[in-house]
């Protein structure tokens, strides 16, 4: 006589198998889906404190942001002023993930072109723009001691 509950119980843990590593997933997911969601809530409420562009002193300063929680959007930058303008921005350094889809240049010279932090921020790299924004405005808080 043949036992046909062998090929329903090898169906029934392939099932079991798929559910548990699908549950697994799901539970990872959600976690990290939490820490990120965390950084960028942090990061889209970043402010830039209004720096006065008018009364910044000549030189070369250095400004850091290591920004979020994570401190994924850390970076360096060294902002020059000459005759009291902004003139140049230049990134050091950068450990943020997101660096190598930033345009900065762009963003830099939206800066020196405006005399302001008060720019269009690169289009799907608003929160990495952010942090870069903040490093030149730590450069620059030192410019208007």
């Amino acid at each position: 006589m043949k036992d046909n509950n062998k090929p329903k119980r090898k169906g029934a843990g392939c099932l079991i198998v798929v559910m548990v590593i699908f549950v697994v997933l799901a539970v990872g997911g959600g976690i990290g889906w939490s820490f990120i969601s965390k950084e960028h809530n942090e990061a889209a409420n970043v402010t830039l404190d209004a720096i006065d562009f008018g009364g910044l002193n000549d030189g070369k300063y250095h400004g850091v942001y290591e920004g979020g929680m994570y401190k994924w959007r850390v970076n360096e930058c060294d902002v020059t002023v000459k005759d009291g303008k902004v003139v140049d921005i230049q990134l050091v350094g950068s450990q943020d993930p997101g660096a190598e889809n930033t345009e900065y240049e762009i963003l830099y010279d939206r800066v020196t072109k405006a005399q302001s932090l008060n720019v269009d921020t690169i289009s799907g790299a608003t929160l990495t723009s952010k942090a870069y924004l903040k490093a030149v405005e730590n450069a620059l808080l030192q410019a208007s001691q």
